[in-house]
């Protein structure tokens, strides 16, 4: 039966219907019996603690009024006991009481009730009780509704981050397959890669590839932002620089059908722009250090679009900072690049990286800038570093001496070529 709304009794609509009355007077049970069913009421009654929980494990009241003394189980007892076993919903507990101690009212308070209503009942009292109770029983529901809304949210949220995560992991194998050598010997020389991103994916790449006859491009490339977006540009980058398909690599033209030749890095680094400004779509820009190498005379020539200074470590520990900056590659239409040649000596090692590295903030609050990743290298060179093993090397000094050394702000990446270092392979 529904509560009905008069001048008199004004409940939450639906908040309370179904009160259970407990007490062991028959007369108590009866009066307020017919009072609550008078202004509408569901009514159920026990004359015991006992009775009354086994009609609330099978029918949850609403609301409850419990008489505070009663023989065996008391009020506080069962009051207690209802509120242990509530689950799905709110129950209002008021007990009915002669006792007015503020000790024995702390009491009742600690078993669980939410009210008290002095006996002998007055009715008008009895409706402000039930008001009040209905009031907050309308607003647990409400919450319990939103919190199940927002439960059933954050579940869904669960499931599609669960979707994306795995993506994400999916995305940073394919990016890593994207450099599958990270050492490679070439004669007497040697081209080791390392790449950190700092998150699943990120928008620097590093790489190599040789047309034969003592030839070799390295690369070093930092895609603006981070993230997927970067990713996918590096991703179609490494398809212009591909070492798998000379054909389709943009450092490389065909010369008498038989075999490919270098281009000039300033041409590569020319074409390359016309690529990326091209592709609809595609707003990213890209920093890049390209070296075109004769690993038979040492000559170098370069094409540096933005990227950090190339770092040339020679033999006797004096340090080169290569290049003039130039402008990146994809962020105006038209560009020409200038190229820069320099000659390696045996023992000589030249290392292309990407600002993670030197924009990498330390304990002290400063970046470590160029000067500082040069000491890094000269120090992994010293402790008899080479290869892959001195790129490591670099990179965990650096995050050892970093103000937050779990978190890469950026990607960090680097390409070292070690040039005459070894014994003809």
């Amino acid at each position: 039966m529904q509560p009905v709304a008069t001048d008199e009794l004004r409940i939450e609509p639906d908040a309370v219907r179904r009160v259970l009355l407990v007490d062991d007077s028959l007369s108590q049970l009866k009066m307020v019996g017919l009072m609550l069913k008078r202004w509408g009421f569901e009514v159920m009654t026990a004359e015991s603690g006992p009775e009354a929980l086994g009609i609330c494990a099978r029918t949850p009241p609403d609301l409850v009024l419990s008489d505070w003394m009663m023989p065996g189980m008391d009020g506080l007892e069962f009051c207690r006991r209802f509120k242990a076993m509530q689950s799905d919903g709110y129950g209002y507990f008021i007990l009915l009481t002669s006792k007015s101690d503020k000790g024995e009212v702390a009491q009742g308070l600690d078993a669980g009730a939410d009210d008290f209503l002095t006996k002998p009942v007055n009715s008008h009292e009895l409706r402000a009780r039930i008001n009040a109770g209905a009031r907050v029983v309308s607003m647990e529901r409400q919450l319990s509704e939103k919190n199940r809304q927002v439960s059933e949210a954050f579940a869904e949220l669960k499931i599609i981050h669960e979707a994306i995560d795995n993506d994400l992991k999916q995305a940073r194998k394919i990016q890593q397959a994207l450099v599958p050598e990270r050492v490679r010997q070439f004669g007497s020389s040697r081209v080791s890669l390392l790449l950190r991103p700092c998150g699943h994916v990120g928008g620097d790449l590093v790489g190599m590839f040789t047309p034969g006859f003592d030839r070799l491009g390295l690369y070093s490339i930092d895609v603006s932002g981070h993230g997927i977006t970067s990713a996918m540009v590096t991703a179609r980058v490494a398809g212009y620089m591909s070492s798998s398909f000379p054909d389709q690599n943009i450092a490389l033209e065909k010369r008498f059908d038989h075999y490919y030749a270098m281009r000039e890095p300033a041409q590569t680094g020319r074409l390359l722009n016309e690529r990326l400004a091209a592709d609809p779509g595609v707003e990213e820009y890209l920093t890049m250090a390209y070296i075109a190498a004769n690993l038979k005379t040492g000559k170098m020539r370069m094409v540096q679009a933005g990227h950090p200074p190339p770092i040339l470590l020679r033999v006797d520990g004096v340090v080169e900072f290569l290049g003039q900056g130039g402008l990146p590659i994809g962020l105006v239409d038209e560009v020409t690049y200038d190229q820069v040649e320099f000659t390696m000596a045996r023992g000589d090692r030249l290392l292309l990286y990407s600002d993670g590295f030197t924009e990498a903030v330390m304990k002290g609050g400063h970046m470590l800038e160029e000067e500082g990743l040069a000491e890094l290298m000269r120090l992994g060179v010293k402790n008899g570093g080479e290869g892959p093993e001195l790129l490591e090397d670099m990179f965990w000094r650096l995050t050892a001496d970093m103000q937050n050394p779990e978190t890469l702000g950026d990607d960090v990446s680097a390409a070292l070529l070690e040039f005459d270092v070894m014994g003809e392979a």
